[in-house]
């Protein structure tokens, strides 16, 4: 083994060893104020995704709604054809949406059963003792 090998393999285990000790003392000095708060924080963003996303599908739903109104007012023919093929291709991102819609719904009832159990099993600090 040459010395810049040796020099090399020294280097990384120290450098190891150190991070760990780092990683370690870094731990013990994270505030825990609020157990709860990452899970409360996960339901407002799936909320807000949901929103999103509900938004885009009733965009959806009104361009399908339009499409159909115009195959029904579209001439026989090639008119006719392009509206249905419009209409096809609108109906396929609304069925693209629902699926995203259903998932995210299933995201938000996951991550508010997640809050509801933190918060159950770890109940607000505000509760004073009662002295009997």
């Amino acid at each position: 083994m040459t010395a810049a090998h040796r020099l090399a393999s020294v280097v990384a285990s120290a450098a190891l060893t150190f991070g760990a000790f780092g990683v370690a003392a870094y731990a013990d000095d994270a505030p825990s104020t609020d157990t709860c708060a990452q899970q409360q924080a996960k339901v407002d963003k799936a909320t807000e995704a949901l929103a999103r996303v509900t938004a885009v599908f009733a965009r959806q739903q009104e361009r399908v709604e339009a499409k159909q109104e115009a195959v029904a007012e579209a001439e026989d023919g090639q008119e006719k054809a392009a509206a249905k093929q419009a209409l096809k291709a609108a109906k396929a991102a609304t069925s693209e949406t629902k699926v995203t819609k259903r998932a995210q719904q299933m995201r938000l009832a996951k991550a508010t059963e997640r809050l509801t159990t933190c918060q159950a099993e770890n109940p607000p600090a505000t509760e004073a003792p009662t002295a009997s």
